[in-house]
């Protein structure tokens, strides 16, 4: 179903309401970054490895946690345990987040790597961010492709944990990459609009936007750029 959006008072400017809504999900963003950085280090600490040996079980065990946390966020959006099970999730996916952190690291540029994936997340949430503010263009038809492109690249990390081709694997870091931008554009824009009045919800969105980014160039850069020792 596609959001309504609200109508703005003025042409060209975000109303009193939808500023708030977008600043403090911008807030609960910055906030979310710090146990998601604490659940990143004490995995990498802890070597975290979660299922290693088995591909398709590790996959389906963290889907199913995710997917519980983000019901119960979604359930609880309009209370403080919704703000808690929302940084709970947080510092849930630093831990995931530590696998291929681990996994750069073992390259001798991977501090670099590291580097430069944060630096392009930065730098792409800065431009979409300002884009989704400022157009006048209508994302909201986007919702159907999407939600289509998702499910596809689902099937797609499926199908390689049985499959395990490397040139698969690329082209579906290179998709995460293009589709996380994308919904980044089309939910900050639904925040603006009055589509999304809720801040929790609202930053969850964008936090696995952020994420998967993340991953998906750290992904790109060991496979284009990374130098073993």
């Amino acid at each position: 179903m596609q959001p309504q959006f609200q109508s703005m008072q003025t042409t060209g400017s975000i109303s009193v309401g939808q500023n708030r809504v977008l600043r403090n999900t911008y807030l609960m963003l910055a906030v979310s970054m710090v146990p998601t950085l604490i659940g990143a280090l004490v995995g990498i600490q802890m070597r975290f490895s979660f299922f290693a040996g088995s591909p398709l079980v590790s996959f389906l065990v963290f889907m199913g946690v995710a997917w519980g946390f983000m019901w119960g966020i979604e359930k609880n959006k309009n209370s403080g345990l919704g703000v808690a099970l929302l940084l709970g999730f947080t510092f849930f996916m630093g831990l995931m987040l530590s696998r291929i952190l681990q996994v750069a690291l073992g390259f001798s540029n991977g501090g670099s790597i590291i580097a430069m994936a944060a630096g392009g997340t930065a730098a792409t949430f800065f431009v979409l961010s300002s884009i989704a503010a400022t157009t006048k263009r209508d994302f909201s038809g986007m919702s159907s492709f999407l939600t289509v492109g998702a499910i596809v690249l689902l099937l797609a990390i499926v199908a390689n944990i049985f499959l395990q081709i490397p040139g698969l694997h690329l082209a579906i870091s290179a998709g995460i990459a293009l589709l996380s931008a994308a919904w980044m554009l089309y939910d900050i824009q639904n925040i603006v609009r009055g589509g999304e009045t809720n801040y929790v919800s609202a930053s969850l969105s964008v936090y696995l936007n952020l994420y998967n980014l993340f991953v998906s160039l750290i992904n790109l850069l060991m496979a284009l750029t990374g130098q073993r020792e």
